[in-house]
């Protein structure tokens, strides 16, 4: 388990994360999603530690990273956002010597190193030099040097940035497959990326955590409320007594009128669909339906909103617009 307490990191007045909390279960895959600058590479960072925070703590499986690093660490497999490999060396020496740095004992160290390359599949290339290797081949060079210790929690930050298509499936695949067994974060701007495999996420923006839940009960708390968008025949006036006579609807919204047709936003209650209603006591009134359509809040759309309420709160006022 990982447990961080008021995490902080500050460069003079400038807050880069900004008192930040929370739990990461074990046999989990974890998002850690935020725009570019969220500070989400900087948490990574202090929780792996190789940054000192300016306060607050990390706790892994209840070892502290601050007061005992080298325990702490020996539970970490960490793939930064730029792989620490050495150019001039084959995959197999770099890692016999990432095997040797993190204390894998000669009796253990063949075995594992053929198991890891089997993992990531590395063995077309194992004889390579790492600086001759493909942008994909690379980063599966840093995931197995994270994962030669049979870490219990896996941190990759922005794993598949650079990746063509082909590989990012497969990186994609490799993470889910991870996620059977090791706690895994992933730190990354991509909210494809977070969709694809992740059952948890933790969104930040500005320093700040703005939301710390699974991505089906986010939708579904911003989906609390009924959106329809409804196009008719006629004006306003005849459009909005019809919509005053249904039942659960609770805001009604003119977006658009013209001599032939008025376009009206629909915010009502959640739980029934009121399509029909609408449609009935439109044409019963004499209104012609000419669009009706429901407007489902996507995850994109949470992490929008969630971003961008955390960006204008930290705006000052002379940069905000009217």
């Amino acid at each position: 388990m990982v447990k961080v307490t008021h995490l902080t990191k500050k460069y003079g007045e400038y807050h880069a994360v900004d008192d930040i909390s929370f739990e990461l279960e074990n046999g989990h895959v974890y998002g850690f999603l935020g725009p570019n600058g969220a500070g989400k590479s900087t948490t990574m960072n202090m929780i792996t530690g190789y940054l000192a925070p300016t306060r607050g703590t990390v706790l892994i499986n209840d070892i502290s990273m601050m007061k005992s690093p080298e325990k702490a660490k020996k539970l970490i497999g960490y793939l930064p956002e730029i792989p620490p490999l050495y150019p001039d060396m084959t995959v197999l020496e770099y890692l016999k010597f990432a095997a040797e740095l993190k204390g894998i004992s000669k009796f253990e160290r063949t075995d594992r190193i053929r198991k890891i390359i089997e993992t990531v599949n590395l063995k077309v290339v194992e004889e390579r030099l790492i600086k001759n290797l493909s942008k994909g081949y690379k980063q599966r060079v840093g995931l197995a040097q994270a994962l030669l210790t049979d870490p219990e929690i896996i941190i990759l930050d922005e794993p598949t940035v650079g990746l063509d298509p082909k590989q990012i499936v497969e990186v994609r695949d490799l993470i889910r497959r991870l996620g059977e067994e090791h706690t895994v974060i992933l730190s990354t701007h991509i909210l494809s990326e977070v969709i694809a495999v992740c059952d948890h996420v933790i969104i930040v923006s500005g320093g700040k955590i703005t939301a710390n839940d699974s991505i089906d009960h986010l939708v579904e708390k911003y989906n609390e409320k009924q959106r329809l968008t409804l196009v008719v025949k006629g004006n306003s006036s005849n459009a909005e007594k019809v919509l005053g006579k249904i039942e659960g609807i609770e805001e009604k919204t003119m977006l658009e009128e013209n001599a032939e047709s008025c376009k009206i936003r629909i915010m009502a209650e959640a739980g029934r669909d009121i399509r029909e209603e609408i449609f009935v006591k439109c044409v019963e009134s004499g209104l012609r339906v000419l669009e009706l359509n429901v407007k489902e809040i996507s995850f994109e759309d949470v992490y929008l909103k969630l971003t961008s309420e955390a960006y204008a709160m930290e705006m000052p006022d002379e940069g905000r617009e009217e």
